[in-house]
């Protein structure tokens, strides 16, 4: 009974194989040696640990990236503002495109409209009214309203004329607001036109 020698079961001999075979060699022949594995640098403390999370991973200049953004966002709405000058379609708000709104334009620019020199006297009148005659003021005051009665008797043939060619070209109605876009485009000055008109006075649309 006392002299009965003991063989270890498989199933010690099974996980000893195990632990060894998952064992690295340096770290069993350390543990062999009886030595603890040193690790090559001190252990972070927690406040460097944090200061790591916090440190961006490319350092950044705020103020540079703000002036590279703004700079981006001018150098866009310039080029946007030129292209809606040159009438490129992608760059027209809604009111503004298609091929009739471009054939109304051109309509509008090919022609000298009465209701262009409405401004200009507009302010020619505002200047004589700073003057003591009082003469000058009511020739004024005639002349503006004797050009709004022409610029309106004028918008209203032109814009009967816009929806005659708009039948005839398009093979379609004269969409919703070709009044009010034709008459407001004649009364402006050409310089101040948006988009830029494309023909010149005289031509044939």
């Amino acid at each position: 009974m006392f002299g009965r020698n003991k063989t270890p079961s498989d199933s010690d001999v099974t996980s000893e194989a195990s632990e060894a075979a998952l064992t690295p060699p340096s770290t069993a022949q350390e543990a062999g040696s009886g030595q603890t594995p040193k690790k090559g640098r001190p252990t972070p403390t927690r406040k460097e640990r944090e200061a790591a999370r916090r440190k961006p991973l490319v350092p950044v200049d705020r103020k540079a990236a703000k002036r590279e953004s703004r700079d981006e966002l001018r150098k866009k709405r310039i080029q946007q503002r030129e292209a809606f000058a040159r009438g490129d379609q992608d760059a027209l708000p809604a009111r503004d495109k298609g091929p009739v709104k471009a054939f109304i334009r051109d309509y509008v620019d090919s022609r000298r409209n009465f209701g262009e020199i409405l401004l200009p006297l507009m302010l020619i009148v505002l200047l004589l009214t700073v003057l003591p005659n009082h003469m000058l003021q009511m020739i004024a005051f005639f002349l503006v309203w004797v050009v709004v009665v022409v610029g309106a008797i004028d918008a209203y043939l032109m814009v009967r004329r816009i929806k005659v060619q708009i039948r005839e070209r398009f093979h379609t109605e004269p969409p919703r607001g070709t009044a009010s876009y034709a008459v407001m485009r004649a009364f402006q000055l050409r310089a101040g036109r948006r988009p830029n008109p494309r023909v010149k006075r005289g031509d044939t649309i």
